[in-house]
């Protein structure tokens, strides 16, 4: 573990164990590093170097008030990528973590990248526009953002509790550990990075970023997924990339990294491997 200083000053927590082909892992919001825990372990036991970072003003990095947006991401996940000096890079984004692998990739260039993979990922633009019909209405995010300012602590509850994990749906039964870790992750992090972010991951629009990648890039998604519509991203994603290859599920929930871990770290060794 570790940290590296931005060019703006920022300290970015980060955590690099093993050797071998380097794995970036990079999450999703509000969360850290700490979500990628169970696919870190799993990587790190397959040979591979795995790093992970807390994007800014999440986790443990500095909580700034500013340079909450996607340039400052990409340009942080490009710090810790040449502090380190990885070369060859395999770089994971889960859902607003997707969003910063894009943009990382196509505003610093792929010399030092090799595969991408994009899990339930935000990219190309979660807001529903003209151009993108299949996004959610502006008032959706207006509104988690209202909930945030007003008790973070219970909102930070609910999320998890319901839609983030498939808890509520007929059948599911709800784990307070997974609840639990992901209320303390949030609330790690600070406010304003979080209220700030939620505008970053849904009104950033990728397509062009997207186009600019030539490296392979496995999108994961699944059609049941509550928080980044399927019809708006993963499909679309794949669509707009040179070299993707698109894995649907039909009933895995948003944060099916952790609900099913074993699955989706299947796939992404068969993935990296072939």
């Amino acid at each position: 573990m570790g940290t590296v200083t931005t060019s703006d000053g920022i300290e970015i927590f980060y955590k690099d164990w093993g050797s071998g082909q380097p794995i970036v892992f990079s999450h999703g919001w509000p969360l850290s590093a700490d979500d990628w825990d169970t696919q870190m372990l799993f990587f790190l036991q397959q040979g591979y170097r795995v790093v992970a970072h807390d994007r800014r003003g999440h986790g443990r990095s500095t909580q700034t008030g500013d340079g909450h947006d996607m340039d400052h991401y990409a340009d942080d996940l490009a710090a810790v990528v040449e502090h380190l000096d990885l070369h060859d890079a395999i770089h994971v984004g889960h859902s607003t973590g997707g969003g910063e692998v894009t943009h990382y990739l196509a505003r610093h260039g792929e010399s030092r990248a090799a595969k991408a993979a994009l899990l339930c990922a935000v990219p190309p633009l979660m807001v529903k526009t003209d151009a993108n019909p299949e996004g959610l209405p502006k008032d959706v995010f207006d509104d988690l953002q209202a909930q945030l300012a007003a008790n973070r602590s219970e909102f930070y509850r609910a999320l998890p509790s319901g839609p983030f994990y498939g808890f509520n749906r007929p059948g599911a039964e709800p784990s307070e550990a997974i609840i639990a870790n992901w209320w303390r992750q949030g609330m790690m992090g600070g406010a304003k990075a979080h209220y700030d972010g939620i505008v970053a991951f849904s009104q950033t629009d990728f397509t062009e970023d997207l186009k600019k990648i030539t490296i392979p890039v496995l999108v994961m998604h699944s059609e049941d997924d509550q928080i980044v519509p399927y019809v708006a991203s993963g499909p679309k994603s794949a669509e707009l990339l040179k070299n993707s290859v698109l894995k649907t599920y039909t009933d895995l929930p948003h944060g099916m990294p952790t609900t099913h871990a074993d699955a989706i770290n299947a796939e992404l060794l068969e993935f990296l491997r072939s």
